[in-house]
């Protein structure tokens, strides 16, 4: 996929949520504690999860399928686009899709149900959209539980945008930066060998 497919894409996500935002009325938690504690929150946040994540991979046999796999995809695809490109990405997923997956459906579903359903129905859609073995679809939705726990508590989406978007950035530079970390391998592409 070109870098402007991939950032129309992720920005088109985010215009959906604001449509249906709009269109249903669904209400918006948009600042609770203020903006700069939910900057600095979402940071910290985004920080602790991953780092969570991170300790997790290490624990054998927690995950259903080999992730490395997951991993080897995931950094041939990033691998492919500019920094900057991944910068915007990342803050583009960050605000589309928590504008989508927690303002407007997790909103919809709070307004309409009780928290608990609208956590769990809004991050396992999130996981699913995320799908590509079961065990992204784990993480994925365990994730969105974080995501969508973090705004019912702190009634912040802006927090939840900052968290997301600093999470996807931490995670490409972490794979691109330490490859090994997750079992990844290099090829070259002139002798067709992995790196050692």
């Amino acid at each position: 996929m070109s870098s402007n497919a991939a950032l129309l894409f992720q920005g088109g996500i985010g215009v959906i949520g604001l449509v249906a935002m709009l269109l249903f009325g669904i209400p918006v938690l948009l600042v609770g504690p203020g903006l700069w504690p939910s900057i600095l929150l979402g940071a910290l946040g985004a920080s602790l999860t991953y780092a969570a994540l991170l300790l997790l991979t290490r624990v054998p046999g927690l995950f259903p399928e080999n992730l490395e796999r997951q991993m080897q995809g995931l950094y041939d695809f990033a691998s492919s686009y500019s920094p900057v490109v991944l910068i915007l990405l990342s803050l583009l997923a960050g605000v589309g899709e928590e504008l989508l997956f927690r303002g407007a459906i997790q909103g919809w579903l709070m307004a309409n149900t009780d928290p608990v359903t609208a956590v769990l129905a809004a991050s396992v859609l999130f996981g699913l959209v995320h799908y590509v073995s079961f065990t992204y679809f784990l993480v994925a939705t365990g994730l969105g539980l974080i995501l969508g726990a973090a705004y019912v508590l702190s009634e912040s989406l802006v927090l939840v945008m900052v968290w997301h978007a600093l999470y996807d950035m931490i995670a490409l530079y972490c794979l691109l930066r330490f490859p090994r970390w997750f079992g990844v391998r290099i090829v070259d592409p002139v002798t067709n060998r992995p790196h050692e």
